[in-house]
């Protein structure tokens, strides 16, 4: 018995090492595989290529990025805009002025470079095909006093541009080459675009033609920018680099929203912050340029300013949806159809009016000669007003008035301000056009309320708690009735124009 044993134990532990092993090769997948042999495992590396995602394009259709990228870009073009400067200038733009370019070739390639320049200046831009007769929309900065306009179509082929017109206030710019049978884009409602929608931007980014990149709308409205005198941009996060200025911005049906304008760059390239003209905004200008040649506005006679919840509580309002006017001037259209100072304007033309720059931006495209219903807040009052839109003048008008005197004795929160009567000697101190009405601060104590809430040295008081002020007597006799920790509403004019502004303890 005891020798039988001795026997079984190798063999026992041989059969157990070859199970042990092919359970081994087969997870390590040594073995042959078959059609019922487990599949591998792809490495991270080794991942397939994802394809694009399908996305609505109406009508239950379906078409991913790929197929959209397909259909634009053969209606972006790349611009080539030369013009007259001075060696050493470039107003376009060379790629040896920009930060990125230095970035990788180094400062003293750009210095040793810079001297052999022509006094010819050339810049880069994109535009857009929107006619098929060879109607281009692009930005006005590409174009604008160019010698030379240069057209180059995905195919290859080369085009004179002539230019139709340019609108330096919505940076527009308006060219067309003889051409015939073109791709274009279909124009999109930029009014229906919101904000998290996918959007592909297409142009010429540093001459690279036929670019495109993704990304998604960040924010629709934005104004205040400083590139444009008209604002009303489209953010996003595609990337927009130098040279995309004028490219499409299209939706995922492949329908343009925009013109690509500006980035916002601390470093010359994309930082997921760029701009784009709304499309609505960009015909409403080309259909003018078409035209006439020049881009005629609007003009309806109101200083607007935003309606704080400071300020709709000063005026009974519980919303803070509406528009804030703070002045009526004289021989306006405004004027002529009663408008008053205080009235909130809520709705214009049938659409709700929530900025400023909305309401400035609806009354420029409004056509000339156009009567429309305003819906205003007037004492707390829902009030409809008809009004006929006139064209906007070359010079606005500004309102003037009377008395001078001298020093004041400030009460109340106003007590922290400093104020006199208008004289030759103030005027000129802060650039006072003429005699105005009102006292004008000439010193606002440091740290005070009135500092905070942002009262200016050089600002003209025209109202206290709705009280007109005229003169330094006026002044005082508003002052006198407030209590110590009153707020207080007050009527501003700051360099032209009329602006509230409350003071609360």
């Amino acid at each position: 018995m005891k020798l039988v044993r001795a026997w079984l134990v190798p063999w026992i532990l041989i059969a157990g090492g070859i199970i042990i092993g092919v359970v081994v090769a087969s997870n390590l997948n040594w073995l042959p595989t078959g059609t019922a042999g487990p599949e591998p495992i792809p490495s991270p590396i080794a991942l397939p290529v994802a394809t694009a995602p399908q996305l609505p394009m109406g009508g239950g259709s379906g078409k991913n990025f790929v197929e959209i990228a397909k259909l634009v870009k053969p209606a972006v073009v790349n611009i080539s805009a030369t013009r007259s400067g001075k060696p050493g200038e470039n107003p376009h733009g060379s790629p040896l002025d920009d930060p990125f370019f230095r970035k990788f070739f180094g400062d003293e390639f750009s210095k040793r470079e810079a001297p052999q320049r022509e006094p010819k200046e050339r810049g880069q831009g994109s535009g857009v095909i929107v006619e098929s007769n060879g109607l281009i929309v692009t930005n006005n900065h590409v174009v604008n006093k160019a010698d030379d306009i240069r057209v180059f179509l995905s195919d290859k082929r080369e085009f004179k541009g002539k230019l139709i017109g340019t609108d330096a206030k919505t940076d527009i710019a308006i060219v067309k080459i003889e051409a015939t049978g073109l791709s274009t884009i279909p124009w999109a409602d930029s009014d229906q675009l919101e904000v998290g929608e996918y959007v592909l931007a297409v142009g010429s980014p540093f001459g690279l033609t036929q670019t495109v990149t993704m990304g998604i709308v960040s924010a629709v409205g934005r104004a205040s920018m400083g590139i444009a005198e008209y604002e009303d941009f489209i953010q996003t996060d595609a990337a927009i680099n130098p040279g995309n200025s004028g490219g499409a911005l299209v939706n995922v049906r492949g329908e343009l929203v925009g013109i690509n304008t500006a980035i916002f760059s601390q470093s010359g390239g994309s930082m997921g912050i760029g701009f784009a003209v709304p499309s609505n905004l960009s015909r409403a200008i080309m259909d003018q340029l078409v035209r006439t040649g020049k881009v005629v506005r609007g003009w309806l006679g109101v200083a607007i300013q935003d309606l704080t919840p400071e300020l709709a509580t000063q005026f009974g309002i519980t919303e803070t949806k509406g528009v804030l006017v703070s002045d009526v001037m004289d021989d306006s259209p405004a004027k002529k159809a009663g408008f008053e100072r205080a009235d909130v304007i809520i709705e214009y033309d049938g659409k709700s009016m929530d900025s400023p720059t909305h309401l400035r931006n609806a009354v420029a495209q409004t056509p000339i000669g156009k009567k429309v219903s305003v819906k205003l807040i007037r004492d707390k009052k829902p009030k409809t007003i008809d009004v006929a839109i006139v064209e906007q003048p070359k010079s606005l008008g500004q309102p003037g008035a009377e008395e001078r005197r001298e020093s004041s004795v400030p009460t109340g929160l106003l007590s922290d301000l400093e104020v006199r009567e208008v004289n030759e000697e103030l005027a000129t101190r802060y650039g006072l056009k003429g005699v105005e009405r009102g006292v004008v601060v000439v010193r606002v104590k440091s740290g005070s309320t009135a500092e905070e809430m942002g009262v200016r040295e050089g600002d003209i008081i025209l109202e206290v708690n709705r009280k007109a002020v005229s003169s330094l007597k006026s002044y005082e006799q508003a002052a006198s009735s407030l209590a110590k920790d009153q707020a207080v509403l007050l009527l501003l004019k700051r360099k032209g124009q009329a602006i509230y502004l409350t003071l609360r303890p």
